[in-house]
């Protein structure tokens, strides 16, 4: 399951490198609100607001994520 969401992420990152809220916090195995009060409070990965949108590019998250857990992100 691990390398069918890896591959996914990687064929992502090269069609489209940009996810929504919803696709973002499932790709960090968050909760779609906890990503947004991370967001409203400044904390969080890098995004970018569009409009009434909001995005996250795949390199900001996995940057974010190798920030917190100090290991390396495997995608």
């Amino acid at each position: 399951m691990i390398d069918d969401e890896m591959a996914r992420a990687t064929r992502a990152r090269r069609a489209n490198p940009f996810l929504n809220s919803a696709q973002a916090a499932e790709f960090l195995r968050l909760s779609h609100r906890h990503l947004e009060r991370m967001r409203s409070r400044g904390q969080g990965p890098r995004f970018r607001r569009h409009s009434r949108y909001v995005w996250y590019h795949v390199d900001d998250l996995i940057r974010w994520s190798e920030s917190t857990s100090g290991r390396p992100f495997n995608a």
